[in-house]
């Protein structure tokens, strides 16, 4: 578990680091001021975060030592893109990283052939690309297609991993296969020719959502209770912002500035990314770092009101232009997001003190002496 740690580290600290300069970008305080940190916002926090966290648990399936290099070589790049460090220095490290996670895809499909290793390995070549254009001096605002397709692609793979239970139909399966290659295309696109690769895009996105709402098992499961409850309501409500993403991609086109823009960067990466992420947190983190992760309901919090203040952000502050609604709404996501990490690591230092107490209560006894004990009267 500690050495597994170590790799997270890192994205703890990109994620700090994203939600800092996410307060800088609202003009509100923030314990540390960068020159260069509110422009590297989206690359920290995605390929910094994200890439990190989904590299781990990549190289923990592939069970060689090569593949955690792709989430070491992300790690240190999201921690130098947050220093003073030259910025060249961090987008080669995240280039190189994208790169090695794309690397470690090739052994996990000649293991199995899996389709859903095959989409997500779509989302990897994204990352890679997005990562080597923004080392070519593309703005991160020109590059949020591929940070968003890397994102999605690899939580619509995760997703059909997860949904073998329900026995999909072959026909089902390759949907989603040309979904993924239409967003990769889409993507590229919009590079080429934006007034049709956005658009394309969008289309692309809703029909995703089209997919997973109607073949996620998440449908289902909305209707347990404990766990399975909440998952499938983090798991909803992540489709429905992606869908908000896809909408004005397809109503407004090319954005890279302004409320659309950022309505669009917030819907996918805060209301569908960190959704997925709340979502698969009670079964992802066990397997990756050998830790119980139990559900309890104060769990449902956070992403209630990560979604409540997101609706203020958007809904208010950027649509209406309320200035006040988006400072408000941005603050709380990031309380919200804050809140999630505490509760959860409280969750797993508690499970493992109780699990401790338990081994140690059912121990054996220590064995009698070898010798007579001498005893006088």
């Amino acid at each position: 578990m500690m050495r597994r740690l170590v790799f997270l580290f890192p994205a703890g600290v990109a994620l700090l680091a994203g939600l800092d300069a996410g307060l800088l970008l609202l003009g509100l305080p923030a314990p540390v001021t960068t020159a260069q940190l509110p422009d590297a916002h989206g690359m920290v926090m995605v390929l910094g975060f994200v890439g990190t966290v989904i590299a781990l648990e990549r190289a923990v399936a592939l069970r060689r030592r090569l593949g955690f290099a792709a989430p070491a070589l992300l790690g240190v790049g999201g921690l130098l893109v947050t220093t003073a460090a030259p910025l060249r220095l961090g987008q080669t490290a995240l280039a190189a990283g994208s790169a090695a996670l794309l690397l470690v895809y090739i052994p996990l499909w000649r293991r199995q052939r899996d389709d859903s290793v095959l989409i997500q390995a779509f989302g990897a070549v994204l990352a890679t690309g997005g990562a080597l254009l923004w080392l070519g001096g593309m703005p991160v605002a020109r590059l949020l297609p591929w940070l968003a397709g890397f994102v999605v692609l690899t939580i619509a793979g995760e997703r059909l991993e997860l949904s073998r239970v329900t026995l999909l139909a072959s026909s089902t399966v390759r949907q989603l296969i040309g979904l993924a290659a239409m967003i990769t295309f889409a993507t590229v696109l919009t590079l080429l020719w934006p007034v049709v690769g956005y658009p394309l895009l969008g289309l692309s996105l809703l029909s995703l959502v089209w997919w997973l709402m109607v073949h996620d098992v998440a449908r289902r499961t909305i209707r347990g209770k404990g766990l399975p409850r909440f998952m499938a309501g983090c798991l909803l409500s992540g489709y429905v912002w992606l869908a908000v993403a896809g909408g004005i991609w397809v109503l407004v086109g090319p954005v890279t500035d302004g409320p659309a823009y950022d309505g669009v960067i917030h819907a996918v990466f805060l209301g569908f990314t960190m959704s997925m992420i709340m979502a698969h947190a009670p079964v992802i983190l066990p397997a990756v770092l050998r830790c119980r992760l139990p559900y309890h309901p104060v769990m449902i919090a956070p992403p209630v009101l990560l979604h409540t203040s997101l609706l203020l952000r958007l809904c208010i502050g950027d649509a209406h232009g309320v200035d006040l609604a988006r400072q408000v709404g941005g603050a709380l996501n990031v309380v919200a997001l804050l809140g999630f990490a505490v509760i959860t690591a409280g969750a797993v230092i508690r499970s493992e003190r109780l699990r401790n107490v338990a081994t140690d209560h059912t121990a054996p006894a220590a064995p009698a002496p070898l010798t007579k004990s001498v005893t006088t009267s």
